[in-house]
């Protein structure tokens, strides 16, 4: 064994302070990066909500016009969720929203209508796209807003400015 100048074993490997250090490092750098890393993922999760909304009323406006069905479109904001029923019997589709993400409003805001009951809309055939706007939300408020647009029956996707 190799001695040290003073004449005592010496030894090769890491001291416990060492290592108590080095995990106190890592625990410094995940305790500053994780906010940025919860904000970016509530961002993704936001943007996925908002897409897999407009591809819901996308679908729904694409089967009125394709199939000459008339649907019914029920959008509820206490139970969070968005369905289409068509008058072709058993066609029904839901779509849900994931956890963290809510349905805020139903654009145009009707002043009397009641929360807890679901906005209903029925597309036509050959009608008009209805001026639809649903606002959602995720658990920071960061918002997005999906409309119909009535003159091309697509729906887009929009950032509103924040409040301060």
């Amino acid at each position: 064994m190799p001695t040290s100048p003073v004449g005592r074993l010496s030894s090769r490997g890491v001291t416990l302070i060492e290592l108590v250090i080095v995990v106190a490092i890592i625990g410094l750098i995940a305790g500053i990066t994780y906010p940025s890393i919860t904000s970016g993922l509530e961002s993704v999760h936001l943007a996925t909500a908002s897409d897999t909304v407009a591809s819901f009323l996308n679908a729904a406006l694409n089967r009125v016009e394709r199939r000459q069905d008339v649907i019914e479109l029920l959008i509820s904001t206490k139970d969070n969720y968005m369905v289409v029923h068509s008058t072709e019997p058993g066609f029904e589709r839901k779509a849900e929203l994931p956890d963290g993400i809510t349905i805020a409003a139903v654009l145009p805001a009707l002043p009397e209508a009641d929360a807890n009951v679901p906005r209903q809309f029925i597309l036509m055939p050959g009608g008009t796209a209805p001026r639809i706007g649903i606002e959602i939300r995720n658990r920071k408020g960061t918002r997005r807003i999906v409309r119909v647009d009535p003159m091309t029956g697509v729906p887009r996707i929009e950032i509103p400015a924040e409040v301060k």
